[in-house]
């Protein structure tokens, strides 16, 4: 059964946010104007440990691929439900090979059952009473889970108002497109710069992914920053390659 809580628990004011984190910022009050209404599409059925399980099947492979391994998932389960932690603790390596999930995954996947029975991973119920710093220690705790996953969770299923993802490249790219930078930003200052936004900060992170459709095409002259190590390496793989061809011209 479906575990039930109130919808109040999530719900907040996103009008009140925007009004919030468009004070005074033109550019962000533009990519608003331009963009769809804001809205979270809240799935209230879903528990901590089903939105867990299907986040690990769908790391790291395409969308479609892992929509196809994940229904293979739940197919083990009943009711048209994932398995549950006990039943994933008994299925076999073999079966779960054969749905498409690696050893790594098996593994996360296992960790995540265990971790929800000995009550690590709460229930919906328990989740809503956390703050957000408390579900990030808790489920980063699970094996292949890490800060994004959890955010994700934070915003999409939680409902959390004052979320900002800042190693999201979606996020860094919206950011970098609104207010006219050449590159994504670092963490650390998308970070500094989001303070402003407190506490409606997942309604500017909806708005900065919002800020890449917005873009269209001019969204691909956004590059990642390189580290200074890689900027050096390229420096000196250039000058290796003038040097060569002047040694070839002198011959």
């Amino acid at each position: 059964m479906a575990e039930e809580h109130p919808k109040q628990l999530w719900q907040f004011d996103h009008r009140e946010g925007i009004a919030h984190i468009s004070k005074d910022d033109g550019r962000l009050a533009s990519i608003i104007a331009k963009s769809k209404g804001f809205h979270l599409n809240i799935d209230e059925a879903e528990s901590p440990y089903d939105a867990l399980l299907e986040a690990i099947a769908y790391q790291s492979i395409s969308g479609k691929a892992a929509a196809t391994i994940f229904a293979r998932i739940r197919a083990l389960g009943t009711g048209g439900r994932p398995p549950t932690p006990e039943q994933i603790l008994r299925v076999s390596d073999h079966t779960l090979r054969e749905a498409g999930l690696s050893f790594a995954k098996i593994a996360a996947a296992r960790d995540l059952a265990q971790k929800t029975i000995d009550g690590i991973v709460p229930t919906l119920e328990e989740a809503h009473k956390l703050s957000d710093e408390e579900l990030v220690e808790r489920l980063i705790s699970v094996r292949g889970i890490g800060a994004w996953t959890v955010e994700m969770f934070l915003i999409f299923r939680l409902g959390r108002p004052d979320v900002l993802p800042i190693h999201d490249y979606g996020v860094q790219k919206g950011f970098a497109l609104t207010y006219g930078k050449r590159k994504i930003p670092k963490p650390k200052g998308l970070a500094k710069f989001g303070e402003r936004w407190r506490p409606y900060r997942t309604v500017a992170s909806w708005y900065m992914w919002r800020a890449v459709d917005v873009a269209g095409k001019a969204a691909r002259k956004i590059k990642k920053a390189g580290s200074k190590k890689r900027i050096v390496k390229r420096i000196i793989i250039k000058k290796r390659v003038v040097i060569r061809r002047r040694l070839r011209k002198k011959r």
